[in-house]
């Protein structure tokens, strides 16, 4: 017996026809409607995937969430995955180090990178993390790293001055003719 699409209220065939014709809409759901739509004609499944250039068993898996569950049946299921290892309370507790000067904690340094926070916590608050990962933290937290530091501003270490010296300028180099 071929399988077939459950009968589409004009609603949800026209939530379809446009989800299918989208062109900011992810690329797998713009695909999933696309297979319901050629099905709601009557098209058999082999002919839809070989129009879609797609397996067969992925236009049959479609159409038969589709028939059970309608329209939600679109978007992705949640999938299994490895857990969060990090709780809320260690991923604030890295924030507010991240928004504290170094100095203020007795570190010889001026300014945070993503190496020595990363560093800092596993050494004093046991909370080991890679650099990518405290990168992820602090953007997910609304963080940009190195907003604070201008080029046309105050520098974020005061001594700065000193420890480059006296500023020197060269001497502007003079072009010779050749003749």
């Amino acid at each position: 017996m071929a399988l077939k699409l459950r009968q589409l209220s004009p609603e949800a065939y026209d939530t379809i026809d446009t989800c299918a014709h989208s062109r900011t809409a992810a690329a797998r759901l713009v695909e999933r409607a696309r297979i319901l739509l050629l099905a709601h004609p009557g098209h058999r499944v082999p002919a839809m995937a070989h129009h879609l250039h797609l397996p067969t068993i992925t236009g049959r898996t479609w159409l038969k969430r589709c028939n059970a569950a309608g329209l939600a049946a679109l978007t992705d299921k949640p999938r299994s995955g490895r857990p969060a290892t990090s709780t809320p309370p260690p991923v604030a507790a890295g924030v507010a180090t991240a928004l504290t000067p170094p100095e203020r904690l007795g570190l010889p340094f001026a300014s945070w990178t993503l190496d020595r926070l990363a560093a800092y916590l596993h050494a004093h608050k046991g909370m080991a993390s890679k650099r990518s990962r405290m990168d992820a933290l602090l953007s997910a937290a609304g963080l940009r790293w190195r907003t604070h530091a201008t080029w046309c501003g105050e520098r974020v270490d005061p001594e700065c001055a000193k420890q480059r010296g006296a500023w020197k300028h060269s001497p502007r180099a003079h072009l010779r003719r050749v003749s």
